[in-house]
């Protein structure tokens, strides 16, 4: 049984890796593109599509290499870790992304974030978006954002490895 946590952190290993790679890919794709300030749906439907494949990949190979088993709780434990490992590279890409390659990343987003709410709300008061600009400027430090990432990628791991982790189990016949 303790061997038997040493395969999943393999697993965690490989595919967390696999899967902070191809989105370090693909946000480098938007980042020549410059579409990496666009929040755009589909932008987010790939990354999450890209995110559920990795899990549910590492959670089949898992099952079939563990003789035709797996239970929902190591299926869990490997979208979580492989949320973790790929969260990590997330950060990681963030900070060379907004320090490196575009150090005005964050000062364009904000412009952006405030144009976005100026065209919702044409009415506001100055004090109104003086403190939207300034709950802005609190949330988008890079040790807020990094937690945001780290916390997205776990909230997600943890909804997509419970999908795959559900389609996928196989318990042990009695």
């Amino acid at each position: 049984m303790g061997n038997l946590n040493l395969e999943i952190k393999k697993y965690i290993l490989i595919y967390g890796s696999l899967l902070g790679g191809i989105s370090v890919v693909f946000g480098l794709m938007l980042f020549f593109l410059d579409m990496h300030y666009q929040q755009e749906t589909s932008v987010t439907v790939v990354n999450s599509l890209i995110s559920i494949s990795v899990i549910g990949i590492a959670q089949f190979v898992y099952r079939k290499d563990n003789e035709g088993i797996m239970s929902l709780s190591h299926g869990l434990k490997i979208g979580l870790g492989i949320a973790v490992i790929s969260g990590i590279i997330g950060v990681m890409y963030f900070l060379v992304l907004s320090n490196v390659l575009d150090p005005e990343m964050m000062n364009k987003a904000l412009e952006m974030g405030m144009n976005q709410f100026l065209d919702q709300n044409p009415e506001a008061s100055e004090e109104m978006i003086n403190q939207v600009r300034s709950m802005q400027e609190k949330f988008t430090g890079p040790v807020m954002t990094s937690s945001f990432i780290l916390i997205f990628s776990l909230l997600f791991g943890l909804i997509f490895s419970l999908i795959t982790g559900l389609i996928l189990k196989r318990n042990r016949p009695e």
